[in-house]
């Protein structure tokens, strides 16, 4: 197909369009914005490189030229994204604050574009927005003695930790808006059965923890202290430390 490479290579390596002809009329921003809009509306399956044309103008041959994969179609729409993180000049030197502080951005970030859940891999984690992102986050780091290495597993595992919540957040919405009740009504009937099946006396287990069970759930209180752990487990491995003492 034309404009495809011969053998692998980053987009980011490569000119902003191959071959001869005119001045392009397109930049990688244009490229990637119009992706974006299309997934934002339709998601990202109704991503593809023959929309993505129509809605830059252009044929989709011509946009081989200026995007040879659908994966750097995809790499490009990530780095675009990744470009909303209104960072700091520097972290403010509370490491637990300003990773925390990312991982709510971030969320708020894949609420908007909920496509980009499918897309969080270190396939397109390098990127100039992306790697912007991981340099600030390690910075946010500077202060504590471990590997490098270790910083970048925990920034991995923040991120893998926002992204499987988002994911069920957007799983549940999707699901919740095809039911042709409501969501009260079918949370109704699952409580029910549940109240049955405790009341057996074969889940005591279960039967105590629906005992504590105070209203609803807070979610973002649900969210928090899964970051909570994650950066408590890091912490305690960190050399001299211990881990933090229980609290009643």
């Amino acid at each position: 197909m034309a404009g495809r490479p011969a053998e692998p290579e980053v987009i980011w390596a490569r000119p902003e369009r191959s071959g001869r002809g005119p001045k392009p009329a397109f930049s990688r921003a244009d490229i990637a914005a119009a992706a974006c809009r299309i997934a934002d509306e339709g998601g990202l399956d109704a991503v593809t490189m023959r929309h993505v044309a129509a809605e830059l103008g252009c044929g989709t041959m011509s946009l081989y030229n200026y995007v040879p994969r659908k994966e750097d179609l995809y790499e490009l729409m990530v780095d675009r994204v990744s470009g909303e993180y209104d960072l700091p000049e520097k972290p403010s030197g509370d490491w637990r604050a300003d990773l925390t502080t990312l991982a709510h951005r971030a969320r708020a970030i894949m609420q908007v574009h909920p496509w980009m859940a499918r897309l969080m891999s270190a396939v397109y984690g390098f990127s100039p927005n992306t790697m912007r992102y991981i340099e600030y986050s390690l910075s946010c780091l500077d202060a504590i003695d471990a590997p490098y290495g270790e910083k970048m597993e925990l920034v991995a595992m923040v991120n893998g930790v926002v992204t499987t919540y988002v994911a069920n957040e957007l799983q549940t919405a999707e699901r919740t808006k095809s039911l042709p009740w409501s969501a009260e009504q079918e949370h109704a009937v699952r409580m029910a059965y549940l109240g049955r099946e405790i009341a057996s006396g074969r889940y005591p287990r279960l039967a105590a923890a629906f005992a504590e069970d105070s209203g609803p759930i807070d979610m973002e209180a649900v969210f928090d202290r899964a970051l909570a752990r994650v950066l408590d487990g890091f912490d305690s491995r960190r050399p001299g430390t211990s881990p933090r003492p229980e609290t009643s």
